[in-house]
């Protein structure tokens, strides 16, 4: 497998040529990966193309492991647009931002030596082996994700800097974000002390606990792709959400607070995404993505990867004309 010499970081806002499918075949190994991150045939049909960095992937949140820290990769990026179809894992609609080594993309070195991979491999690694009930999983870069990358403490600072110098994020951004960091931390250290020192009860910033369920269910909207709706306020979810944040199992996060109030058009129905953890793939109701919603990673320290929230529909209003 080929790397190259390092060459200059891309930063947010370059413009890169994603290389042709044989130059990035011959940068994998036997398996289609490079340096443990697998690269997928849905990536393929970006090949050649012209496209602009969105972010710099150098860390990631850990959505496989209860660890609170995140995952540190090296030399990658994000593209604009660039998102799974989930074509060759089954028709997975979680619909993840891609993860592009910088060895896939020009100006990066060419490779050399004669590829090892072909795009016969990056179909074989889209299977797992079968649970032993006999269930089909699925392999992808996001569940691949703890071997492409290492562990990232929240205190190791050249993570923040590196956020402001890659164009990630602006100043103001990071320093409110490390605020809410040290804020959180005392809140959790806070649980040890008497209730009277405590501020509202050790919760985390930004406060959010449900007080419901409560009253009769909605009518189901049954909404479809391209429909208007607007998010309903913080008090009216608060009443949809068990004191863990959840409906019917399905978590509202902190990073979809700085939505609600505002409008946008439904983007599709999902209703099977792959389970990160196991490779399985999860079949759901009652859920739907909207059009240029995605986590902004304000109160989890500016992960890149712009995931997609799932909106329950009890969530949601439809607007009308």
């Amino acid at each position: 497998m080929a790397h190259g010499d390092a060459g200059p970081k891309l930063r947010a806002g370059d413009r890169v040529r994603v290389r042709g499918a044989e130059e990035i075949l011959a940068t994998l190994d036997k398996q289609g990966r490079m340096d443990g991150l697998p690269f997928m045939p849905e990536m393929l049909r970006f090949a050649g193309q012209e496209m602009r960095v969105y972010k710099r992937a150098g860390k990631t949140c850990d959505t496989i492991t209860p660890s609170t820290d995140h995952r540190k990769l090296e030399r990658t990026v994000h593209l604009a647009g660039a998102r799974c179809d989930g074509s060759a894992h089954g028709g997975c609609q979680a619909a993840c931002l891609l993860f592009f080594r910088e060895e896939w993309l020009e100006p990066a070195p060419e490779p050399a030596g004669p590829a090892e991979a072909t795009v016969e491999t990056l179909t074989a690694d889209t299977i797992a082996p079968p649970d032993e009930d006999g269930v089909e999983r699925y392999r992808c870069q996001a569940t691949e994700l703890l071997n492409a990358s290492a562990p990232l403490s929240a205190y190791s600072p050249g993570q923040y800097l590196e956020d402001i110098r890659s164009g990630n994020e602006k100043p103001a951004v990071v320093l409110r974000g490390l605020l809410v960091v040290l804020f959180n931390k005392f809140q959790r250290l806070s649980t040890r002390l008497p209730a009277r020192l405590r501020i509202r009860g050790g919760e985390t910033y930004p406060f959010l606990r449900g007080t419901g369920p409560s009253g009769p269910k909605p009518e189901p909207l049954r909404l479809e792709p391209g429909e208007l709706v607007e998010v309903r306020s913080k008090e009216e979810i608060l009443r949809t959400l068990s004191p863990e944040n959840k409906n019917r199992g399905m978590l509202f996060d902190v990073e979809m607070l700085p939505y609600c109030g505002q409008r946008a058009r439904v983007l599709h129905r999902v209703e099977r995404i792959i389970d990160e953890k196991t490779g399985r793939m999860l079949r759901l109701r009652d859920c739907v993505v909207l059009e240029d919603v995605f986590c902004r990673s304000l109160y989890h320290r500016f992960c890149p990867r712009a995931i997609y929230p799932y909106w329950r529909e009890a969530w949601l209003r439809r607007v009308e004309g």
